[in-house]
């Protein structure tokens, strides 16, 4: 069983079990986020899309924790001023495990 949300503008497919890396959000560890958004859920009766959502289906995930991501630099040059600037930045998210679908 899997199902698809939508979650900051991006759209995710997720199982029961799965870890997933969302935009970093104001929880604590071991709390419980729901998502409302789900747009498609397959299960045992097939597959179930919604218009744009499916109407009483959500997803319960645990909150795991803060997470970083990939380190990205970004450099600054121009050309004949000996100007050159470098510096870097890691995106912060939020860890969570998905612990139920309902559709």
């Amino acid at each position: 069983m899997y199902a698809i949300i939508a979650d900051s503008g991006r759209q995710f497919k997720v199982e029961e079990g799965q870890e997933v890396v969302v935009d970093l959000r104001d929880a604590e560890a071991g709390s419980t986020i729901t998502f409302d958004q789900v747009l498609a859920v397959s299960g045992d009766d097939g597959v179930k899309i919604g218009k744009p959502t499916v109407d009483g289906a959500s997803v319960t995930a645990e909150v795991l924790g803060e997470v970083k991501g990939k380190k990205i630099y970004v450099q600054k040059f121009r050309r004949r001023k000996n100007s050159r600037r470098r510096t870097g930045h890691r995106q912060h998210y939020t860890s969570v495990r998905i612990e139920s679908i309902k559709s």
